[in-house]
């Protein structure tokens, strides 16, 4: 084997576009990690959240909702061969520490590196020349080819299509995960989901796999409001025109949800989950707010008075290799619509138009064809 090259979307930080190469080097797979062929790869709005906040950063390839097909391993390599189809996932749990021996693997020690851009060993498997190139969110998923520890790289059957799979790395197990692992909603619960991109689609669908028996789902698009019906809301709402909160506690005789969901990653959308659940309820973070943000509620009210829960989770608080073969077998089943999801295609070479919908909230999934 030989360090090879490839094409990627390279951000330098400069004006926050990404640029087409085609001489990034990708190195060799060592020791326990694998080399994939990259097929498809989901825009997610965690990569938009590092391209507009750039200035400063060192070159880094972005992308890490994955799915490709494995080319070369390294020693040790045992759950996988060359030419596995594989869903790439940027949290890859080691299964010894603290965290991991007690079922919390999405904060895995050894997974929580993967903000740096860095493997563990703080070394990156891409350069150009001889300059390093940051893997971005720990897989890199916008080249044509990527390396990442065997615990990232989940194998699925060769009757998944790659396009269909690389979704499932973040958004599906995010949005499902949310509801199914991380509040464990219960059939028969209320719920309400506030922001329908690709997580809020993944929740609703999770609520409706659960048996929720009104699913309360708000956005401003109309277009996602729409699809929204049909991935399993009850009701919906426009939060430019309506009282979500009042909304939500009157579909609910004045009770207020079981549980609602902040997809959209914006502090006031969790004070909004908080005042709509009812007295003992669940308010789920599970978008990713930019670190100025704050919240501003009464502890004394909410939590102590009335015994609510403000709850975080991370990529689903899931197992990746447990969850992507529990969604695929939802999928097959019908139970689960993976298509749906996206929207809209894009070749590499169009990849900030991927960008640009997502910044105008157009569709749900955009997906970057890297063939």
């Amino acid at each position: 084997m030989s360090p090879r090259t490839g094409r990627a979307a390279l951000l330098t930080g400069d004006d926050g576009m990404l640029s087409i190469i085609s001489d990034l080097e990708v190195a060799d797979p060592r020791p326990g990690e694998v080399r994939v062929d990259v097929s498809h790869c989901g825009v997610c709005h965690s990569d938009l959240t590092l391209l507009e906040n750039s200035t400063g950063v060192p070159p880094i390839v972005l992308g890490h909702e994955a799915a490709g097909v494995v080319e070369a391993v390294g020693e040790g390599v045992a759950r996988l061969s060359p030419g596995d189809k594989v869903m790439l996932t940027p949290l890859g749990p080691c299964g010894r520490c603290y965290y991991c021996v007690r079922n919390q693997p999405t904060i895995c020690v050894e997974a929580q590196g993967f903000v740096s851009g860095l493997l563990s060993d703080g070394t990156t498997p891409f350069h150009r020349g001889e300059e390093p190139v940051l893997q971005g969110l720990g897989v890199g998923g916008f080249s044509t080819r990527t390396v990442v520890p065997e615990r990232n790289a989940v194998r699925i059957d060769d009757d998944v299509p790659l396009d269909i799979a690389c979704v499932i790395g973040c958004a599906v197990q995010t949005g499902v995960g949310a509801v199914l692992n991380a509040a464990s909603v219960e059939p028969g619960a209320t719920v309400l989901i506030m922001g329908l991109g690709g997580i809020g689609a993944s929740a609703l669908q999770g609520a409706r796999i659960a048996g929720a028996a009104r699913i309360i789902a708000s956005d401003p698009v109309p277009e996602r409001r729409q699809l929204a019906e049909h991935f399993g809301a009850t009701d919906v709402i426009d939060p430019s025109s309506s009282d979500v909160v009042a909304v939500a506690r009157e579909l609910t005789n004045e009770i207020g949800v079981d549980y609602a969901f902040d997809t959209a990653g914006s502090s006031a959308v969790v004070e909004q989950g908080l005042s709509a659940t009812r007295i003992g309820g669940t308010t789920v973070m599970v978008g990713a707010p930019s670190f100025d943000q704050n919240i501003t509620i009464s502890p004394a009210l909410m939590f102590m008075l009335h015994e609510k829960r403000l709850i975080g989770t991370m990529l689903g608080s899931g197992h990746s290799h447990h969850e992507v073969p529990r969604l695929v077998e939802l999928w097959r089943a019908g139970r689960l619509d993976l298509e749906s999801m996206i929207t809209h295609r894009h070749g590499l070479d169009e990849i900030n138009d991927g960008f640009d919908n997502l910044r105008a909230h157009i569709g749900i999934r955009s997906v970057i064809s890297l063939g």
